[in-house]
């Protein structure tokens, strides 16, 4: 139980310990879904990038609010492991085939592609 209640203050500490080192960042980028299924889908894709240290997904504002540690990723990974899952964000389109794979209640309205 001891060791429970330490590695909880450690996991608890650890984003406000990077803070205060100057490593970590916080940012907030919009990403396209529409339901709970979707805002676990984003915030797993986003956890799965090394550095990340807390992603949270609003799925009435769209908004990603995203903790990370800037010496080990940024945020145009991160968008990218989102997009890979099926999820367009403000950097980065998910392919039609990443999209098409999510669930008919997941389908959101896409955004115009951008012509670069």
């Amino acid at each position: 139980m001891r060791k429970q209640k330490i590695l909880f203050t450690i996991l608890f500490l650890m984003p406000g310990m990077l803070l205060l080192a100057g490593t970590a960042k916080k940012e907030t980028f919009k990403v396209y879904g529409v339901c709970g299924l979707c805002e676990n889908r984003i915030e797993t894709a986003a956890k799965t990038v090394e550095g990340v240290i807390t992603a949270h997904w609003d799925q009435h504002t769209r908004l990603m609010e995203l903790t990370f540690d800037a010496s080990k990723t940024d945020v145009l990974k991160v968008e990218q492991a989102i997009a890979d899952a099926g999820h367009d964000t403000e950097q980065v389109r998910a392919t039609d085939e990443a999209y098409n794979n999510l669930p008919a209640c997941c389908q959101y309205e896409r955004p115009e592609a951008n012509s670069k």
